[in-house]
C-alpha cells in the first residue's frame, strides 16, 4: 500500500472517582494538540506529550512512506471523571477529522478514564471510531498497564499494546511496537484478533510492581509464552486495573492478540488468567505506619531510605497537598530530610517574592481553591527560609519522565528546620530526581527522602535506593491503598481482595 493515511488521536486521563472532575482547562494546561502542531511536537527533541505517541510517529517515519493525519491528542494529569462537555468536544473533533477516508488509526489512551456521564469513555471512543471508519480499517491502540479494559474496547480495535513495566519505563517501546505491528497488518502479514479474559481480582496499584512480585511474574510468563508462540501471537498484555476509577470494568484483564487465529489467543488468555487467579492472595501488601516512618527517620544508624507518601500520589489523582507526614516529621525534629513535591502555587509565589535567603511564614494550603480535596489537605503554617528558586521548566532525567519536558511552573526549595521541601506550581508526582536536582540538591547526601509518588519514583531514584531501602507509608489522601476504607459502588462484587471468599470461574 503506497503511503497509507494513518489517523493519529488519543485521550489520556487516569480518573480517580473521588477527585474533582477534569475540565477543559486541565487538558489545555498539559496537552490539547492537533494538526501540524501535534505532529511537530511528536517529532521534537524533548516532546511534552505522551512518549508512546511520539515513538509511534517516529517509528512510522523510520519504516517507510506514510501520510500522518494528526487529528487530536488530549491529555491531562490524573483527576476525577472528565466533564461531559470536554469528552464531547474531543469526540466531535476526531469524528469530524475522520470524514476523510484513512487506511488505519492509532489510538493513544491511558485506559482508566471515567466521564461524568460514562463509566467506560475509553471503550466508547474506540467504538465511535470503529463505527466511523468501518470494519476493514485497522485500529491499533496503546494503553497504560493500569487500564480498565472493557469488551467494548477489545471488540472495537485490532491490536492493543499495553505497558509491561511498573514503574513505567517502556512507553517508547510500546509506541514502536504498535507502529511495527501496524506495518505488518497493512502489508497483509497479520489479520489480528483479540481474546480478553477479565478476573474478579482488583488489587491496589501498590501491589502491581513488575520488577518482582506476582504481577511481574505474570508479565514475564506472558512474554515467555508469546516468544514460544511468536508465529501465531502478536501481543500479550496484562492489565492490572486502576481500582480508584471504581467502574464495572475494574479487574485484572488478560488481552491476547493473535496474528490470525482467535482460538490461539483465547487458549493463552485462559492459561494466564488461571495462573493469575492461583496467586491472588499475593496481591495484598502491608504498609509502614507514620509512627514507624518517623522513628526510622530519626534513626541515625541505618542506610538512607526513601519514603512514598502513598496516600497522596498526584500520579493517581492525589492532590499533592496533604501535610500529614510532613507535620509528623517536623514535630519529631527530623534532620537531613528532602521532601518533594508539594503542589502549592500560592506558596511558590510567596517564596519567589521573598527571594533566596528570605524568611517566610510558609502557609501550606492557605487556599483550598477548587480542588475539592479539603478533607485531607490540612493547612500547616511554619517558619521557613527560601533556599533556591526555579522556573520549573526542566526535562526529566530517569524513569517515567526521562526525556520528557516538564513545565512545573514557579518552583521553590524551602528549609523548615532539618527538612528541605520542594514546592511546585503544577501538580506532578515526584517520579524523577530532576525535581530535587533542579535546585542543586545532592540526593545521595540525604538521610531520608520523601516523595509524593506511589511507585514510579522507584525507577527515577534507583541509583540511590535499592528496593530494600524503599518504604510505602500509610498516609491519608485520595490514593490511600487500603481499599476497605473506600466506598466502592461500581466495582464488580464479589472481587478479591475486597471480598475474601470470591471464587472464579
Amino acid at each position: 500500500m503506497p503511503s497509507p493515511r494513518v489517523a493519529l488521536m488519543g485521550m489520556i486521563l487516569e480518573s480517580n472517582r473521588y477527585a474533582r472532575p477534569a475540565t477543559q482547562a486541565d487538558f489545555d494546561s498539559l496537552t490539547w494538540l492537533s494538526g501540524d502542531e501535534l505532529l511537530a511536537e511528536a517529532r521534537s527533541e524533548a516532546p511534552t506529550l505522551a512518549k508512546e505517541f511520539a515513538a509511534f510517529v517516529r517509528a512510522m517515519d523510520a519504516t517507510g512512506d506514510w501520510t500522518p493525519v494528526p487529528l487530536l491528542l488530549a491529555a491531562c494529569h490524573p483527576y476525577g471523571p472528565v466533564e461531559e462537555s470536554v469528552f464531547n468536544a474531543y469526540t466531535s473533533e476526531i469524528l469530524d477529522g475522520l470524514n476523510e477516508p484513512v487506511d488505519a488509526v492509532y489510538l493513544c489512551h491511558h485506559g482508566a478514564m471515567v466521564a461524568t456521564h460514562l463509566d467506560d469513555p475509553d471503550g466508547e471512543i474506540a467504538a465511535m471510531v470503529r463505527n466511523k471508519v468501518g470494519p476493514d480499517v485497522p485500529i491499533v491502540q496503546t494503553l497504560d498497564l493500569h487500564a480498565n479494559l472493557s469488551d467494548t474496547m477489545t471488540e472495537s480495535v485490532n491490536l492493543i499494546c499495553g505497558y509491561r513495566t511498573n514503574p513505567h519505563v517502556d512507553m517508547l517501546e510500546r509506541g514502536e511496537e504498535a507502529a511495527f505491528s501496524l506495518r505488518r497488518i497493512l502489508a497483509g502479514l497479520a489479520t489480528p484478533c483479540i481474546a480478553h479474559v477479565k478476573l474478579p481480582l482488583t488489587p491496589a496499584s501498590i501491589t502491581l510492581l513488575t520488577a518482582s512480585g506476582p504481577y511481574g511474574e505474570l508479565i514475564d510468563f506472558g512474554q515467555k509464552r508469546q516468544a514460544e508462540l511468536a508465529g501465531s501471537v502478536l501481543n500479550v498484555s496484562i492489565f492490572g486495573n486502576f481500582i480508584f476509577s471504581d467502574v464495572p470494568e475494574n479487574g485484572i484483564s488478560i488481552v491476547i492478540t493473535a496474528r490470525h487465529d482467535r482460538s490461539v489467543a483465547q487458549k493463552l488468555a485462559d492459561e494466564i488468567a488461571t495462573m493469575a487467579w492461583q496467586m491472588r492472595t499475593r496481591f495484598v501488601k502491608s504498609l509502614t505506619s507514620i509512627d514507624d516512618a518517623v522513628a526510622m527517620a530519626n534513626s541515625l544508624h541505618r542506610n538512607p531510605v526513601i519514603f512514598s507518601d502513598a496516600g497522596d500520589n498526584p500520579g493517581g489523582g492525589g492532590s499533592g497537598r496533604t501535610t500529614e507526614l510532613l507535620a509528623a516529621l517536623l514535630e519529631a525534629g527530623a534532620e537531613n530530610v528532602l521532601y518533594g513535591s508539594f503542589f502549592d502555587e500560592e506558596l511558590a509565589h510567596a517564596a519567589h517574592r521573598a527571594g533566596v535567603g528570605g524568611s517566610i511564614t510558609a502557609c501550606f494550603n492557605r487556599s483550598a481553591g477548587t480542588e475539592a480535596w479539603e478533607h485531607w489537605d490540612t493547612p500547616l503554617s511554619v517558619e521557613a527560609t527560601v533556599i533556591a528558586l526555579h522556573s520549573g521548566d526542566v526535562t526529566g532525567r530517569l524513569g517515567l519522565l526521562a526525556g520528557r519536558r516538564l513545565k512545573l511552573g514557579p518552583s521553590a526549595l524551602i528549609a523548615i528546620g532539618g527538612i528541605k521541601v520542594v514546592i511546585i506550581s503544577d501538580r506532578t508526582q515526584t517520579a524523577d530526581p530532576v525535581l530535587f536536582e533542579m535546585f542543586g540538591l545532592d540526593i545521595g547526601a540525604a538521610h531520608t527522602v520523601v516523595v509524593k509518588s506511589r511507585g514510579h519514583f522507584r525507577a527515577g531514584f534507583l541509583p540511590w535506593f535499592a528496593p530494600d531501602q524503599v518504604y510505602e507509608i500509610d498516609t491519608q489522601g485520595l490514593t490511600a491503598p487500603v481499599l476497605e476504607r473506600w466506598p466502592m459502588t461500581r466495582v464488580p462484587r464479589p472481587s478479591f481482595p475486597l471480598d475474601a471468599d470470591t471464587t472464579w470461574p
